[in-house]
């Protein structure tokens, strides 16, 4: 992915990039992102030895001044950033037309909301005004709503269904192992709900022992991945607490499954 801006007005937030913008000014001259794919070459490697990096892109001969770092997704490879008259010169003067994204920097006492409206009142319906958090709300609901996001939240809703089931197995036999026990205690004036309560406890002893692995487990699982797709791949706390709700839900679902075992129990039968 190629992204390129004015360098006398710099629109990325990154440091790395605007120690740099000198190098961007030149004529075909490229930053690479030193999270790229492998498959782009060792070009890290290259200009740590003081080598310079010099290749084709759209025709044209390009040389990488410099690095940064962002990171590759699913659907690109890497990132090149240079400016907008490199940019021209690689895509065609016309390009430079064909818009996709704008940003509008305001002044320090402006309105955001007056300006919203006031944009959106002039400018044509098929453009969308956006704030900088609802732009990356809406990025975010796309590439969710893609096939990978599909994909990836039919298999949480599976992995869902699947441990309701193992884990009400696991309690159902300890339930019916303890039958006795259990059956002791309704003689002695207990309760289901009580012994609701006992089975409740064990469903989340079971929910949090299971969970700590996993979370050790996942933590390792991003690490690796991140190292070999390049992607900056990072454990959100929002995904974390979704998580371990959805995992006590699902222990607390099986407990209340597996206490038709134990509600059915006469003390007379047991004995």
């Amino acid at each position: 992915m190629l992204l390129a801006f004015d360098p006398n007005r710099p629109v990325l937030d990154l440091t790395e990039i605007d120690q740099q913008l000198d190098q961007i000014k030149l004529p075909n001259v490229v930053l690479l992102d030193r999270k790229s794919q492998p498959k782009m070459g060792p070009v890290a490697e290259t200009l740590a030895k003081g080598e310079s990096v010099s290749t084709e892109l759209s025709g044209r001969r390009i040389s990488v001044g410099g690095q940064f770092t962002l990171g590759s997704s699913i659907f690109t490879e890497g990132h090149l950033i240079t400016s907008d008259w490199n940019y021209a010169r690689l895509s065609g003067v016309g390009s430079l037309d064909n818009v996709n994204l704008g940003a509008l920097v305001l002044e320090p006492d402006a309105d955001h909301a007056v300006v919203l409206q006031t944009l959106e009142a002039r400018l044509p319906k098929d453009i969308k005004i956006l704030t900088p958090e609802d732009f990356i709300q809406s990025e975010v609901a796309f590439w969710s709503s893609q096939t990978a996001g599909v994909i990836f939240n039919f298999g949480a809703i599976m992995g869902l269904v699947v441990g309701v089931v193992i884990v009400n197995q696991v309690l159902y036999s300890d339930v019916n192992d303890h039958l006795p026990e259990y059956a002791t205690l309704k003689a002695m004036g207990y309760s289901d709900r009580r012994l609701l309560a006992v089975v409740f406890q064990e469903a989340a002893i079971l929910a949090l022992l299971g969970f700590l692995p996993g979370f050790g487990v996942s933590i390792g699982m991003y690490r690796l991945l991140a190292f070999l797709t390049k992607i900056p791949l990072t454990m959100r706390l929002a995904v974390v607490t979704q998580v371990f709700t959805a995992t006590v839900v699902m222990c607390m679902i099986s407990a209340a499954i597996s206490m038709r075992k134990l509600s059915a129990a006469d003390p007379a039968d047991v004995f």
